[in-house]
């Protein structure tokens, strides 16, 4: 199995080592609320302290205008992304359309993985949909249909640019809440969301934040953001960057804005149902990251269900563990929303 999941993680040949970078920019569009005073901070102990302010005031922080320009041409959904990037293809948000064929009021947003092509998750959308549950599908900041030119992958999204990949993945938290926004528009009430992997994360911020999230599942999922990059396979390119500057107890305080574990006690409060998926031989998402966060969950008393799956996570899908957690995740909707 590792020697399968190796040959999974690398068959990228494309990854490119990109030179590290505070990237205080980055934070200069963030709500006053969410934004310290530099007082002659170093970079580092500036971003500890955006950090800090940002999870006190975190509902600031993914506060956001819902976009007024909703359009709907065929399946493909598409509107402004309310954060402002400088990449004009990532600031036009594109999602697909899997409407149930009698719609019962259902409906769940689906979060792809990192670096997932632009069809990624339409097969898991299309059997969710057949479930007589409609699903979006939306793509992630700079994925597919938003990736700069400049870019082979979805390097902007996570990389050792610090303070860009805070602004991704917040951008990624608001541009799934204005989905939900016109979801409601369209007469949908109970509301579920699917993340995968990169997804996952982005799904429990989400989740944490947005009180009209009933069911989740988190295919893949961890406690620390930092932790997962520093130790994952697949981002080993963007840890040779980041280990020059930072160690990955620094890296945790300045990914913490990002990270789930800082927002348990938000997700617990709204008393959702939530299923875990995770792997046994996962060596991107480590079993012990996963454990730990379904463990924290367990003790606030979150109704949940746990997965774990004798597989890796580039293995996860593949034949036969493809169809077998969609079993797993379909059953769940099915059952729970």
């Amino acid at each position: 199995m590792d020697s399968w999941e190796t040959k999974l993680a690398f068959r990228s040949t494309n990854r490119v080592v990109r030179p590290f970078e505070w990237g205080l920019e980055w934070t200069s569009d963030w709500p006053k609320t969410a934004v310290p005073p530099r007082n002659g901070h170093s970079p580092s102990d500036y971003l500890r302290e955006l950090n800090r302010v940002a999870i006190q005031n975190s509902d600031h922080w993914f506060d956001y205008q819902s976009p007024t320009d909703f359009s709907l041409n065929g399946n493909q959904l598409s509107f402004t992304s309310p954060v402002v990037t400088p990449y004009p293809e990532n600031n036009r948000v594109v999602a697909q359309w899997f409407p149930a064929k009698n719609p019962s009021g259902k409906a769940v947003v689906v979060l792809p993985h990192w670096n997932a092509p632009a069809g990624g998750h339409n097969g898991l959308a299309r059997g969710i949909a057949r479930l007589g549950i409609s699903a979006l599908r939306i793509s992630l900041p700079y994925h597919d249909y938003r990736m700069p030119a400049e870019l082979e992958r979805a390097d902007y999204a996570v990389s050792s640019n610090v303070g860009r990949t805070l602004h991704a993945t917040r951008q990624a938290v608001i541009d799934v809440r204005s989905a939900y926004d016109w979801l409601e528009q369209q007469g949908y009430g109970r509301l579920g969301i699917v993340g995968t992997s990169l997804g996952s994360c982005y799904a429990c911020l989400v989740s944490a934040h947005d009180a009209r999230i009933a069911v989740n599942v988190f295919n893949h999922c961890s406690t620390y953001f930092a932790d997962v990059v520093w130790s994952g396979l697949s981002t080993r390119h963007i840890r040779q960057s980041l280990e020059e500057h930072v160690d990955v107890s620094t890296l945790r305080e300045l990914w913490d804005a990002i990270s789930p574990v800082n927002y348990m006690d938000k997700f617990a409060a709204r008393r959702n149902k939530s299923l875990f998926i995770y792997t046994k031989y996962d060596t991107t998402f480590l079993p012990e990251f996963s454990r730990d966060i379904v463990e924290r969950m367990a003790q606030r008393g979150v109704d949940h269900k746990v997965v774990v799956l004798p597989c890796g996570h580039y293995t996860l899908g593949e034949t036969p563990f493809k169809f077998i957690v969609g079993y797993h995740i379909c059953n769940y909707l099915k059952r729970m929303l």
